[in-house]
């Protein structure tokens, strides 16, 4: 008897995470065919805008360079679970990919330009991750907000289809929510020059994307 009870229970457990898996597939789909959040203007007529393109540390660390930018933020974007955090996200669960929203002064750099940094400093077509670091939670992610950024990020991609043979790994998904990354995140590159990581893959991936764009970089980059 006892067989037989554990037996369901272990039927019941097996179904109840398969609907669960279920769910969450159907709503990381809904997010992809979701009205895009327009985000308004900040103080001053600053700008936000959000990309995922691997580790937040690097991508951070890249748009905080960019003349015309204010602030970078790094977090957590393009998936289904509320309020995720770092040890939530690197289960690879929750849908969402480590991102960054980038505050920026549009009378100093485009939304146009931020795409060509997005796609300029990185492996454009590896899928689920950059360099090391794989998994849907370093998958490349490119937002828009509206249709006029639809369009550009759009013409972005199909130009680079061309030139990669339609092999462009990036997603791209209307904006819903940005989640900020706990504290310890911001600006890491920064507070931990010696950190292995940062020495090993944050600023050889920098160095390259400051060889592709010196001029829009600020003094001191």
């Amino acid at each position: 008897m006892k067989k037989v009870t554990v037996f369901i229970f272990l039927l019941l457990g097996i179904v109840a995470c398969g609907n669960k898996a279920k769910k969450a597939t159907n709503t990381q789909q809904n997010l992809v065919n979701a009205e895009p959040v327009q985000v308004g203007e900040t103080q001053r007529g600053f700008e936000k805008a959000y990309f995922a393109s691997g580790c937040f540390w690097c991508v951070e660390a890249i748009y905080e360079s960019v003349k015309g930018v204010k602030e970078v933020i790094s977090g957590y974007a393009g998936g289904h679970t509320k309020n995720p955090t770092y040890q939530q996200s690197n289960t690879g669960k929750t849908g969402h990919a480590e991102a960054v929203e980038v505050i920026y002064n549009p009378e100093v750099v485009s939304f146009k330009t931020l795409v060509d940094v997005y796609f300029g400093s990185q492996n454009i077509t590896q899928k689920s991750g950059q360099g090391p670091d794989i998994g849907s939670q370093y998958r490349s992610i490119i937002f828009f907000q509206n249709e006029k950024q639809k369009e550009i990020i759009d013409a972005k991609i199909a130009k680079l289809n061309k030139q990669y043979n339609n092999e462009v790994a990036a997603e791209v998904m209307p904006f819903q929510k940005f989640w900020d990354a706990e504290g310890y995140h911001q600006d890491y590159k920064k507070k931990h020059p010696n950190n292995s990581y940062i020495q090993n893959v944050s600023n050889p991936r920098f160095r390259k994307f400051k060889a592709k764009f010196p001029d829009l970089l600020k003094k001191g980059y």
